[in-house]
């Protein structure tokens, strides 16, 4: 059995009336790669960034490496040290290089010395491709270097988890795939990551597990060769006509 880097139980949540996540359960095991996917409303969102306790939930339990995050004696400054969140708006300081993003947590957070947090810095924007950008603003960068800049500062502070909620969803189409390459990367790795996508290919490729999710449900949680060529919902068959299809 792998061991779990991710226990979901029982979860639900509702914004005023609306129920967007309804008693869900699965777990993700360590260094695999879940990508959630489903139509817009699913709360495929909400679900993501319920695990780093940027979304709060009314029910249920979900456990980081065995803590329980929404538990009010957890330190969740503390578990979130080891949990990457790569969100769509990128969210880099603008008064700030691009070494100077990626270097601020480490330093601050984690009390890396300066030239330690640098050189680590200088290596993960040279795996990136970005090593010519380190002295460059957010602003001179185009979206997808923007992006791969908030994926450097998640991987600077050497996470055990990282968190993606549609890290593509912002860009421009011919942006997107270095962007996705930066994440293909990083799979490689061994890294536990969940990936919010609409990026069909890119989640069949790399992904261990599809989790297809609809009006706040878990309708399939299977290989990403079968969800592909024989999903067991109506629904998955239905999304999939239409996404494949366009």
């Amino acid at each position: 059995m792998a061991e779990v880097a991710i226990s979901i139980r029982n979860v639900s949540k509702s914004f005023g009336s609306l129920r967007v996540l309804k008693e869900i359960s699965f777990d993700i095991p360590k260094s695999q790669v879940f990508a959630f996917i489903g139509p817009s409303g699913a709360g495929k969102s909400t679900l993501v960034r319920a695990l780093n306790g940027l979304e709060g939930i009314d029910a249920g339990e979900i456990l980081v490496e065995g803590v329980s995050v929404h538990d009010r004696r957890t330190d969740i400054n503390r578990l979130r040290t080891n949990i990457g969140f790569v969100s769509q708006s990128f969210n880099l300081y603008p008064h700030l290089d691009v070494l100077g993003n990626v270097t601020l947590a480490p330093v601050h957070v984690k009390r890396q010395g300066q030239e330690e947090a640098r050189e680590r810095a200088l290596a993960i924007l040279g795996s990136l491709g970005l090593a010519d950008k380190a002295r460059s603003f957010p602003q001179q960068l185009s979206g997808g270097q923007q992006q791969r800049v908030a994926i450097a500062r998640a991987m600077a502070m050497d996470p055990h988890m990282i968190l993606f909620d549609e890290p593509t969803s912002a860009l421009d189409p011919e942006l997107i795939k270095e962007v996705l390459d930066a994440i293909r990367q990083l799979a490689s790795t061994g890294m536990t990551m969940v990936v919010v996508t609409h990026e069909m290919s890119f989640a069949r490729e790399i992904c261990e597990r599809i989790v297809f999710m609809n009006q706040g449900s878990v309708l399939e949680i299977t290989p990403p060769q079968e969800f592909f060529s024989n999903p067991k919902t109506e629904r998955a068959r239905e999304f999939l006509g239409k996404i494949l299809h366009h």
